[in-house]
C-alpha cells in the first residue's frame, strides 16, 4: 500500500509507510502535537518513538514543524543527523488556515536546498498535514 493511500481502513502508520520495527526519530514535539497521530505510528512500529537523544541511527524522522518554529532548511539538514542511508522524514505542518500553518512553497523551497526531495504530501489528522521527503537516488 503506497503511504498516498487515503483509505479510512489502512491505519495511519501504515498509509505512512511503517511497519512493525521501524525505529521512528519524533523531532519538534510540542504542547500542539496530535497525540492521536503519535499513538496511531507508535502502534504501527510496535514501539515508542525516540527523542533526538536516541544516539543510534532511525528508519523515519517524524518532524512536527510550524511557521514560526525558525529556518526549516536548518531543521531539515538537522533531522539528517540520526535518519539511515534511504530512510525519509515525515515533516508534519498544521493545515492550511491553521495557526502556524506552513506555505507549502516554503517547504518545496527547502527541501532541495536541504538535499532532499518531496514526494508524498497527506492528511494525517484534523489539524496536521505529512509531507514525505527523502534523499534523491544517484
Amino acid at each position: 500500500m503506497s503511504p498516498s493511500a487515503d483509505r479510512a481502513d489502512v491505519p495511519l502508520g501504515e498509509r505512512l509507510g511503517l511497519k512493525s520495527g521501524t525505529v521512528v526519530q519524533e523531532l519538534g514535539w510540542d504542547d500542539d502535537v496530535d497525540d492521536s497521530i503519535r499513538a496511531a505510528i507508535e502502534e504501527t512500529i510496535d514501539s515508542d518513538l525516540v527523542d533526538g537523544s536516541h544516539g543510534d541511527v532511525v528508519d523515519v524522522v517524524l518532524l512536527w514543524w510550524r511557521d514560526d518554529d525558525g529556518d526549516l532548511v536548518d531543521a531539515l539538514v538537522d533531522s539528517l543527523t540520526d535518519l539511515v542511508r534511504g530512510g525519509g522524514i515525515w515533516l508534519l505542518t498544521p493545515k492550511v488556515g491553521r495557526p502556524g500553518a506552513v506555505d507549502a512553497a516554503d517547504v518545496a523551497e527547502a527541501a532541495p536546498i536541504a538535499g532532499l526531495s518531496t514526494t508524498t504530501t497527506v492528511a494525517v489528522g484534523k489539524e496536521w498535514t505529512g509531507t514525505r521527503l527523502v534523499a534523491p537516488k544517484n
